[in-house]
């Protein structure tokens, strides 16, 4: 019997970790530490080996040259760790504080009956979902419901958009919102459960960086979720993805961000409003 011999990949070295750091940071804001040589080549390795490619100065060369694997790179070092209704707290001061209040004053005519969300490092889309959930939930007929989606990982945004998973993670979402908004899958689907299209047909999915100078957005947001991926930026960047994101939160907007992000002093018209959320004055 004869077998396919996997092709031997060359160690990476030093200096081409050095060119990855650079190149990662330059395309994604992801500020890799000197003692993350092990993850770059375990994310990296599968890779080259399907591209044939025996050492990493090759893959280097040619994602230096070429878009499209640039972004096929950046993909494979996306972490797209998440669950529905991660960080329990801010998902119960929405629905405790924040929503309530907006209905109170668009009923009062002081606000339009309009709410758009922006989950904006979604990953494969537990996050963008479940804030759909509880809009859906507090806000009936007559009200405009929109969420925009995005994510730095084509591969994740793509999961995002069809709206599967396998059906054990359905212990994450509070018995209701199971029962009205998941569908269980049968027969060749078995094992899995997929969001009802309505609430599909809330959210918007693009591709955005949040390292670039400026994102593709044209709206102001009443709520943006960044959470768990100011983490991976430099002090310098984190600064900058604030600014940027800041621009985008209608006045008296929240941001949310991971538990682990809160922000040392009031910035760019925030302040602490709830557990790491910040209300925009004004």
């Amino acid at each position: 019997m004869r077998y396919l011999m996997q092709r031997e990949i060359r160690p990476l070295s030093d200096p081409e970790f050095r060119r990855f750091r650079r190149l990662i940071e330059s395309e994604s804001g992801i500020h890799l530490s000197e003692v993350k040589k092990a993850l770059v080549t375990g994310r990296l390795t599968r890779r080259l080996r399907q591209l044939g490619l025996g050492d990493f100065t090759s893959y280097l060369d040619l994602v230096e040259s070429n878009g499209e694997e640039r972004t096929t790179m950046i993909d494979c070092m996306c972490t797209n760790e998440t669950r529905f209704f991660r960080e329990p707290r801010q998902f119960e001061f929405l629905d405790g504080q924040i929503l309530p209040h907006w209905k109170e004053l668009a009923a009062a005519g002081a606000m339009p009956k309009r709410i758009r969300a922006w989950s904006a490092a979604c990953s494969t889309g537990e996050e963008p979902y479940s804030v759909a959930m509880l809009l859906r939930t507090h806000f009936a007929e007559g009200w405009r419901l929109g969420i925009l989606a995005s994510d730095l990982s084509g591969r994740a945004i793509a999961a995002a958009r069809e709206g599967v998973w396998p059906v054990e993670r359905a212990a994450d979402i509070p018995p209701h919102y199971r029962r009205a908004y998941m569908l269980r899958g049968v027969r060749s689907a078995e094992g899995k459960m997929h969001v009802r299209p309505e609430l599909q047909a809330m959210i918007e999915f693009r591709r955005i960086n949040l390292n670039d100078a400026a994102y593709p957005v044209d709206a102001e947001f009443d709520l943006i979720f960044c959470r768990n991926v100011l983490i991976y930026f430099d002090r310098e960047t984190k600064a900058a993805v604030i600014e940027r994101l800041s621009r985008h939160l209608a006045p008296g907007g929240f941001l949310f961000l991971g538990h682990a992000e809160t922000l040392t002093a009031p910035a760019h018209g925030l302040q602490q409003a709830g557990p790491a959320a910040y209300l925009r004055k004004g």
